[in-house]
């Protein structure tokens, strides 16, 4: 009777689990979200982060306070949502950079690819390329010419390690085949200040931080790393229009949740996604910003998932070539 009364209760037990959260998940979110972005505020990715929370906040009906969690090229702020409590009230807004730290990083503290559910696709950036404004070069064919034969005073500024500015610049060094000096700053900012003021010679980022800077003309802009040219920056020929279609490249954003988040909590966020992506005042600041939402049937877990799979394997070759590595 003991062992019966037992079976009982424990049946009753895991009854009242299942129902409580079945009931829990029906109310999600019922309190704030917090949205880690694991690069500086301020920088090009937090700026997507924040338009696109705010939009999705409106339509949970619960607020999504954004957090940046920098370090360790973003490395620090995906594990801290890996580790996180898998309730749907802890996600990430990440970058290329999930991808390229499966490489970068030899010792990471997660496993990229199974720690983590996935939501779906923001948006992917262009990179421009850029020099000081006084760079001799006129078009980006003599601006290789001109690395090539000073390869070993040019300089390439990057945001620090595992940054969008540091993977574009790998990739440019990989294209012209052409080691430079690499000179990294803690954070997009910084970087772009000793661009502006010729203490370095080149940088490659997104156009959520450089659109400005080109149309005011502080920098010289070659290339734009589009497929097509940008309607914000019509002037700016494409790496393919300029004869170096393997340097097109685009910072793509993600949101994720920890390994195990129910479902219906991840549903619920790819739905607020997808209303988000077409929110007019979304459209119009990443409009401004060179960029554009992602289409909807890339604002889904799915797509997402085969994105990273297939960037990791772009990027791995890229990296193990350069060598550098962040650990």
């Amino acid at each position: 009777m003991k062992i019966v009364n037992a079976m009982i209760g424990a049946t009753a037990l895991a009854a009242i689990s299942l129902f409580s959260a079945s009931a829990n998940a029906q109310s999600y979110p019922d309190r704030q979200i917090t949205m880690i972005v694991p690069f500086a505020a301020g920088g090009p990715t937090d700026t997507v982060a924040r338009l696109v929370a705010e939009s999705m906040s409106r339509d949970l009906g619960q607020q999504i306070v954004v957090e940046n969690v920098g370090g360790a090229g973003g490395s620090l702020g995906a594990g801290r949502v890996a580790n996180a409590e898998a309730d749907g009230y802890t996600v990430l807004l990440h970058h290329i950079g999930m991808a390229t730290s499966a490489t970068l990083y030899r010792k990471l503290a997660y496993d990229t690819l199974n720690a983590f559910e996935y939501v779906g696709l923001v948006t992917e950036v262009p990179m421009t390329l850029l020099a000081r404004k006084d760079m001799e070069a006129t078009d980006l064919k003599g601006l290789i010419e001109y690395a090539k034969a000073n390869k070993d005073k040019v300089t390439v500024a990057n945001a620090g390690i595992g940054a969008a500015s540091h993977l574009c610049g790998m990739l440019f060094m990989s294209s012209i085949e052409t080691p430079l000096v690499t000179v990294p700053y803690k954070g997009t900012g910084p970087a772009m200040t000793d661009l502006l003021g010729g203490q370095v010679d080149i940088m490659c980022d997104q156009t959520t931080n450089t659109t400005k800077q080109i149309q005011g003309g502080t920098v010289k802009a070659y290339a734009v790393t589009s497929a097509d040219r940008l309607d914000i920056l019509k002037d700016l020929p494409t790496v393919k229009e300029a004869g170096y279609p393997q340097m097109e490249v685009g910072i793509w954003h993600g949101i994720y949740t920890p390994k195990g988040t129910p479902k219906e909590a991840n549903d619920k966020l790819s739905a607020a996604l997808k209303v988000a992506l077409k929110d007019p005042n979304v459209v119009a600041r990443f409009g401004e910003l060179g960029t554009k939402p992602s289409p909807e049937a890339d604002a889904t877990p799915e797509a997402l998932k085969t994105k990273l799979e297939s960037e990791i394997a772009r990027w791995k070759p890229v990296i193990e070539a350069a060598g550098q590595y962040a650990d």
